[in-house]
């Protein structure tokens, strides 16, 4: 146990095995997606590569603490990197989305209108990262005062994070509901020439969910153990941060490791009709 003022660091000795295991996991998944980055130009997944390597250098920040749980560096770096990649990860996610609609020219069915339904949702993303990452700041102050006022702050971004993404799996379900109800002929005809299930914009979609769902819970598990507290159950056991923030966080990362957006979105362009054209101008991907 290590303490700073009255702020506990640690109620207990970092995992060694975990945070190394953790860290090449992350790092090997990371590796794969700047491979992937590279050769596709997916260049919207970028805040995801950097998401990636945050969480490869906040686990090496607690393979360090396993040394020294007084060293204040390892121990702002492990929580503020860890807090924030997700959001991160959220942001790439976010612009999924408008690109399947556009793909499948389906703007009619979108409950947000197309040209504005990525900006909204990174805006929020932004704003929930900003808040995030200046409570993280806050409490690199080494201050108990900065400590539990960052706490706070962190709690604040955490709850816009849920907000958010909790309005975009409404708005992903609307939408895979109505274009199912009232398909569109680029959503069939693509369906149809799809050579397999993860490079069909259905599997994609799919992708989002299982993701987004991941985040979701990872982020009420960290604002429930910022509710708690510094002294609270799930700061005093390790185990739960490994359960519900790194295997869901590199969940996130392998899913699209294996279903790539620019397997589904690159070079696809469905013969269109006059119908399904409203709407569809935007959000392509390069």
């Amino acid at each position: 146990m290590s303490e700073h003022g009255d702020f506990v660091f640690y109620h207990y000795t970092p995992n060694l095995f975990a945070g190394a295991l953790f860290a090449a996991l992350f790092g090997l998944s990371t590796a794969w997606h700047i491979v992937q980055l590279i050769r596709t130009r997916t260049w919207s997944f970028i805040p995801l590569v950097i998401g990636g390597i945050f969480q490869v250098i906040g686990y090496i920040g607690r393979v360090q603490s396993h040394y020294d749980t007084e060293a204040l560096g390892p121990y702002i770096m492990q929580t503020l990197l860890l807090l924030v990649s997700p959001a991160l990860f959220a942001a790439s996610i976010y612009m999924i989305l408008g690109r399947i609609i556009a793909l499948v020219e389906g703007g009619k069915h979108s409950l947000v209108r197309l040209t504005w339904l990525t900006k909204i949702f990174v805006a929020g993303d932004i704003f929930s990262f900003t808040l995030q990452a200046g409570g993280g700041g806050m409490m690199a102050g080494g201050s108990d005062k900065s400590m539990k006022n960052g706490e706070r702050l962190v709690l604040i971004g955490l709850f816009v994070q849920i907000i958010f993404f909790g309005f975009f799996v409404i708005a992903s379900i609307v939408f895979h509901r109505r274009i199912n109800q009232d398909p569109t002929g680029a959503s069939i005809s693509l369906a149809n020439s799809a050579m397999s299930f993860k490079t069909s914009w259905v599997g994609l979609l799919y992708a989002l969910y299982a993701s987004s769902v991941a985040i979701l819970v990872r982020s009420v598990f960290r604002t429930i153990e910022y509710i708690q507290g510094n002294s609270g159950y799930l700061l005093r056991n390790e185990i739960w941060l490994y359960l519900f923030d790194a295997v869901l966080m590199l969940a996130v990362m392998v899913i699209f490791n294996w279903v790539h957006p620019a397997a589904v979105l690159q070079g696809r362009r469905p013969v269109r009709s006059r119908d399904d054209c409203e709407d569809n101008s935007t959000e392509m991907m390069a």
